[in-house]
């Protein structure tokens, strides 16, 4: 792997060069500064440490119900958790579910070697994706228990085309995958790995906790008062250019209130927010209880408020299907509301199963996300069915946690 490792190195020698251009950059490379330094401050390897590896926020939010799961069982196990990227890290860096949290260090041999000296981790728990080739083989070398849950495998990854081959040993170094779907343990099996269950998606039990917990936010309830109600959760401009033309055939046939919760919260985005809209709005930041009403699109211009937002909502739109991919679906069927996005669905296996139940619905334009919101707010018996599909959707898909555990505890 002589050539994945340098690109590796060339990766983190292209950020450390435009780090002074590059918040993201910056911040990647200043997070990794005397990491072995402060690993060490705060690690003892003769503990019972548990190292757990996520990529980014929705990893963690995947991994959280294993970790608090496993801190309940075993008391006496301390976690560390680490981050590959920077605004998983910035937003969980304080997690207090875990003993230490740190970004990964570059994934080079060397860099293996030294992060396992110190933590000595008993066991190590990768979620869904991050195959990182020189610390999971390294794992392997010292045969630490490795597992990676929650993760699809589908025929367009690396590790089934001619060109993997090298790239797909990364699989036989698993103790053993915990996967989401019975396509993923045929393609494994395939492919000549067998130590696979299907456990689910650990997501659905972390969304029910959300859920159950989710505590009212007083200017959103003064906001949403006697009216309809649409949350656009984690929009991208193209997301929102839809949104508000439909907002605009719709808002007085149906005396609908837009919250939107941006994906991105600078100031170039919420500006370009602002200037588009053509209704009353008025940011979260600015916001009084006194004079919240007289507004008709309330702007969220802040991070972790988007899971207690859907709990307001009538239906629900997640924005990322004109782009990359749509986000998280999951925090707002929760709440048993419909849910709409746009094309770009179909790696998600919760948005294709929902849209084939018919409590989610892809839209390609404007036109059919008009329609499709009044279809549902002008149907109170199709908007039931919907949410009712929606909780038993997440219902049926609960206690991957506790299934992983158990077959850990076994093996």
């Amino acid at each position: 792997m002589f050539f994945y490792t340098l690109g590796i190195r060339t990766y983190n020698l292209a950020a450390r060069i435009i780090a002074p251009l590059n918040d993201k950059a910056k911040k990647y490379t200043e997070g990794r500064k005397n990491l072995f330094e402060e690993l060490s401050r705060h690690v003892n390897k003769d503990d019972k440490n548990v190292w757990f590896h996520v990529s980014s926020l929705g990893e963690f939010e995947q991994g959280r119900p294993v970790m608090e799961r496993l801190r309940q069982l075993y008391p006496g196990y301390k976690i560390i958790l680490t981050f590959f990227s920077p605004s998983g890290y910035d937003v969980r860096k304080n997690y207090n579910g875990a003993d230490y949290v740190c970004y990964m260090p570059a994934d080079t041999p060397n860099n293996a070697k030294k992060f396992l000296d110190i933590v000595n981790p008993k066991a190590v728990f990768f979620v869904k994706y991050d195959f990182w080739y020189n610390f999971l083989s390294e794992v392997h070398l010292r045969n630490i228990p490795l597992y990676i849950f929650s993760t699809i495998f589908r025929e367009s990854q690396v590790f089934f085309k001619w060109y993997g081959g090298k790239y797909k040993k990364v699989l036989e170094f698993f103790t053993h995958l915990f996967v989401q779907d019975e396509n993923s343990v045929k393609l494994l099996a395939e492919n000549g790995i067998t130590n696979v269950t299907i456990a689910g998606d650990t997501r659905f039990d972390r969304v029910c906790q959300i859920t159950q917990n989710a505590e009212n936010i007083p200017l959103v309830d003064k906001f949403v008062e006697n009216s309809r109600v649409i949350v656009a959760g984690s929009s991208w401009p193209p997301d929102e250019n839809m949104i508000f033309s439909a907002l605009e055939q719709l808002k007085d046939k149906h005396k609908i209130k837009l919250i939107i919760a941006p994906h991105e919260i600078h100031e170039g985005h919420l500006s370009a927010i602002e200037k588009t809209l053509k209704f009353k709005h008025i940011r979260f930041s600015k916001a009084s209880e006194t004079s919240i009403q007289d507004y008709d699109v309330l702007i969220i211009d802040n991070f972790g408020m988007l899971s207690r937002l859907y709990k307001y909502a009538e239906i629900a739109y997640v924005g990322g299907g004109f782009g990359a991919g749509i986000h998280n679906i999951l925090e707002a069927v929760s709440y048993g509301i419909p849910v709409v996005f746009g094309t770009n669905y179909k790696r998600f296996k919760e948005a294709v199963d929902l849209v084939s139940l018919g409590s989610a619905a892809t839209i390609r334009n404007k036109e059919e996300l008009c329609s499709v919101l009044d279809r549902y707010l002008s149907d109170k018996p199709l908007l039931e069915r919907a949410g009712k599909i929606s909780t038993d959707y997440v219902n049926k898909n609960l206690g991957a946690a506790d299934k992983i555990l158990k077959e850990v505890k076994t093996l």
